[in-house]
């Protein structure tokens, strides 16, 4: 019989690709660290469990989530928060006004720690890359327009 017949193993089907780490240093602040330790610690968990008797899909999630994961924290470089911000840099908060006066505020984070609905930008993001080096009173193009570094905070 043809090998293209052969049924492959249940291992091989639950092959997932492995997740994409960032080119860019893998800078994060100190709750971002701690986020990333408790994953691993969740994840060490649930490959546990999926061990003892989880199917092999859930075990392969687990165990590829579990490789990421790990890496960023070996990759990690704790930033500790600056005492004042007198420019934009990693881990402070700017208040940018729109044109029309609408505020915006963003908080640079790592890479992992990002959640746009929460303000957390990541550092890495070209909006973050155009703030950073900024002082309060700038300009920076922000969606088509204009937008006005108003405060940097700690």
């Amino acid at each position: 019989m043809s090998r293209a017949f052969v049924r492959e193993s249940d291992a091989d089907s639950a092959t997932l690709p492995e997740r994409a780490v960032s080119p860019h240093p893998n800078f994060v602040t100190p709750r971002g660290l701690k986020a990333i330790e408790a994953r691993v610690r969740e994840l060490e968990a649930e490959r546990q469990a999926a061990r003892d008797g989880g199917d092999e899909a859930t075990r392969a999630r687990v165990e590829r989530d579990l490789r990421y994961f790990s890496a960023r924290r070996a990759s990690a470089r704790l930033v500790e928060p600056a005492a004042t911000a007198e420019r934009v840099r990693f881990g402070v908060l700017v208040t940018l006004e729109l044109e029309g006066g609408a505020r915006q505020k963003f908080r640079l984070v790592g890479e992992d720690e990002a959640d746009a609905a929460q303000g957390l930008l990541s550092w890495a993001a070209p909006l973050a890359q155009v703030l950073l080096g900024k002082c309060a009173g700038d300009s920076v193009p922000f969606q088509g327009g204009e937008a006005l570094i108003v405060s940097i905070e700690p």
